[in-house]
């Protein structure tokens, strides 16, 4: 019951100081996953995220509880879900009973405009550690350059081009297997 338990404290953490959704809190859970309780190694994190992002859903819930079935099974993904929707829930729920007493403060307003540019460097800084983990090769390059090209010059809806690039993937790596005799 203590792993369960510590499952669901790591993302109840994650899940209670991380403004700006799921991709601000990618780089959080990379951190206390994978850095400091040392649970998965950062390899297998990076497939997370790329099978998390496959999936419908946001990215930070898809990852928790991918994250928690892989480490301990249902209960494990249920705590991990619980843990890190849980702080968010009742932020929103105390937020919504008292937003229109709260909305015209000039400091609430100041902090949102201070998150903002935080999750920016959050998201980055996510895209930098990940990256880190990609092997060093052509085809993962240009793979990279593409998908970001169609998502931010030809506006190609990134459903598609994560379809197209899996697509890409399993034909060059059937390719390579060709080659060298692998069946």
């Amino acid at each position: 019951m203590k792993k369960y338990l510590s499952l669901f404290w790591i993302f109840f953490k994650v899940g209670a100081f991380t403004f700006g959704g799921g991709y601000a809190m990618v780089p959080i859970i990379q951190k206390e996953i994978v850095e400091n309780a040392e649970l998965i190694e950062n390899e297998e994190f990076l497939d997370i995220i790329a099978v998390s992002q496959s999936l419908p859903g946001a990215i930070a819930v898809n990852t928790t509880i991918f994250v928690g079935f892989k480490l301990y099974g249902i209960l494990g993904a249920l705590m991990a879900l619980l843990g890190t929707v849980l702080p968010s829930f009742l932020i929103i729920l105390v937020l919504a009973t008292f937003y229109n007493f709260i909305k015209d403060i000039p400091s609430i307003q100041m902090f949102f405009h201070g998150v903002r540019p935080a999750i920016v460097a959050l998201i980055f800084m996510a895209a930098l550690k990940l990256g880190k983990a990609i092997e060093r090769k052509t085809f993962n390059l240009i793979i990279a350059v593409t998908a970001f090209i169609a998502i931010a010059v030809f506006n190609v809806h990134p459903i598609f081009t994560i379809i197209a690039c899996a697509t890409a993937g399993l034909v060059y790596t059937k390719r390579k297997e060709k080659e060298n005799g692998v069946s």
